[in-house]
C-alpha cells in the first residue's frame, strides 16, 4: 500500500479501522494534525502512537532526541509522562529492545508500522508491537 498524503482521510490503523487521533495536547504527528499519519516526506515514519513514560523520555534524551525540554522557538512545549506522541517506528523498536518502549495506542498507530512492504529490519514487527500494546 502506498503512503497516504498529509490528510488522514482514509488512513487505517494497525487494527484495520480508521486511524484515530493520537494527541492534540501537545499537537503531534509529522504534519502536526494530531494523527500519526505519514507520506513520502516523512522519512522517519512517525507512525507509532505511544503514551510517553519517564523511562522512554530519558531513553530518547540519551539517544540525542530530547523530547522533554520545551523548545518555544518551534512551538514545542516538551513532553511529559502520559502525553501521547507519534514516534518513529524504528525508535520505538530501538526502545523496545532496550526495555524502555512506551505503550502503544493501536487505534492511533498507522497501519504502515506493520506493513512488510514498507519496513526494513529496523521497523516494528507484529510480535513486538502486539506484546507491548497491552499496556496502552
Amino acid at each position: 500500500m502506498p503512503f497516504d498524503s498529509s490528510t488522514p482521510r482514509g488512513a487505517r490503523n494497525v487494527l484495520g479501522g480508521p486511524l484515530a487521533e493520537c494527541g492534540t495536547q501537545p499537537l503531534t504527528g509529522f504534519f502536526r494534525n494530531g494523527c500519526c499519519h505519514t507520506s513520502a516526506e516523512d522519512i522517519g515514519r512517525h507512525v507509532v502512537c505511544a503514551k510517553m513514560t519517564a523511562a522512554f523520555l530519558e531513553f530518547s534524551r540519551k539517544r540525542g532526541n530530547d523530547l522533554s525540554t520545551p523548545q518555544p522557538a518551534y512551538g514545542f512545549p516538551g513532553l511529559k509522562p502520559d502525553d501521547r506522541w507519534c514516534l518513529c517506528a524504528a525508535r520505538w523498536q530501538e526502545a523496545f529492545e532496550a526495555g524502555a518502549a512506551p505503550p502503544v495506542v493501536l487505534a492511533a498507530t498507522h497501519e504502515t508500522a506493520l506493513s512488510p512492504a514498507q519496513r526494513d529490519s529496523s521497523y516494528v514487527n507484529n510480535s513486538l508491537l502486539i506484546e507491548k500494546i497491552q499496556g496502552g
